[in-house]
């Protein structure tokens, strides 16, 4: 009996990291440009399945910090009817990084709110779970119009 579960237990060991070596930076970038989707479209079913529980996303210069509960907030206000002036966000530059289960991805999102663009740079850090990857980290920073230059 003992040994049948270790067997057990030890199959699913190796087909849960199967999983995750199956996947591939190009999965990981796609699953990323969803979650800006999803923020512009305040999809809140996308980010109450990618984002995890203990999600923490440091704004521009640490002016404002806040987890899974905000950003769902946020959207579901949206989804009811609250003014929104996000017309867009296009992701550029974007690098992929995995190491064991973690994956990051950084680079620059430009938003745009009106009347001009903010090009913001981005550093998302990701977890491997059972039910697949999960958005544990976001750090943003605004860069300033002359740097762009």
């Amino acid at each position: 009996m003992l040994k049948s579960l270790l067997f057990i237990l030890v199959m699913l060991t190796g087909l849960s990291s199967g999983s995750l070596a199956q996947t591939s930076k190009e999965d990981l970038l796609h699953l990323d440009k969803g979650w800006e989707n999803a923020l512009l479209r305040s999809d809140v079913e996308f980010l109450e399945n990618l984002v995890a529980d203990d999600f923490i996303w440091v704004h521009n210069h640490a002016g404002l910090i806040d987890g899974k509960e905000a950003v769902l907030s946020r959207a579901k206000r949206i989804q009811n009817g609250q003014q929104d002036d996000t017309r867009n966000r296009i992701s550029r530059d974007q690098q992929v990084v995995i190491l064991g289960s973690t994956g990051v991805v950084s680079g620059y999102t430009v938003v745009d709110r009106g009347p001009s663009p903010t090009t913001y740079h981005f550093m998302r850090t990701y977890t491997w779970t059972a039910s697949g990857w999960k958005l544990l980290g976001n750090h943003t920073m605004a860069i300033p119009e002359e740097e762009l230059k």
